[in-house]
């Protein structure tokens, strides 16, 4: 296959310190969520910010910008019905519809590459306001 190392219609690649952060939140736990963004100079995806294991759903939805798009991984740890800790890993696109509209594109173009770097991920969703990523719709998914 010709285009190998790279998305053939956005050219973003990824940063290795993506995949060595998602990796310490699937295996150490060490993150409760990471942030995403594309640095369109360097033309590859980056980590912006990563959230410590203590860290709630409100925090992780107020580190999402209101007017521009990222990627965001975050751990939904819930208790089941018969009574066992669980985790599942959420992949959000998140998409304001208020954000550029090239933004929207180049995030829409990359998504599924990065999403493939990150290999783990049980449920992903797609956003475009907070409505669509409340914790209820992880709860409903997870369950």
């Amino acid at each position: 296959m010709a285009f190998r190392g790279g998305n053939a219609s956005s050219g973003m690649g990824v940063a290795e310190d993506c995949r060595s952060t998602f990796l310490e939140l699937q295996r150490k736990k060490a993150f409760r969520y990471v942030v995403f963004k594309i640095d369109e100079k360097k033309k590859e995806v980056v980590v912006e910010k990563t959230g410590s294991p203590a860290e709630s759903y409100d925090d992780f939805t107020a580190s999402l910008p209101e007017n521009d798009c990222r990627y965001a991984i975050y751990d939904f740890d819930f208790v089941t019905s018969e009574n066992c800790q669980k985790s599942k890993i959420f992949f959000i696109a998140w998409s304001p519809s208020v954000s550029r509209i090239r933004a929207k594109m180049l995030y829409a173009t990359s998504k599924d590459r990065f999403r493939r770097e990150l290999d783990g991920i049980h449920y992903e969703i797609q956003a475009t306001d907070t409505t669509e990523m409340e914790l209820e719709v992880l709860q409903e998914r997870a369950h």
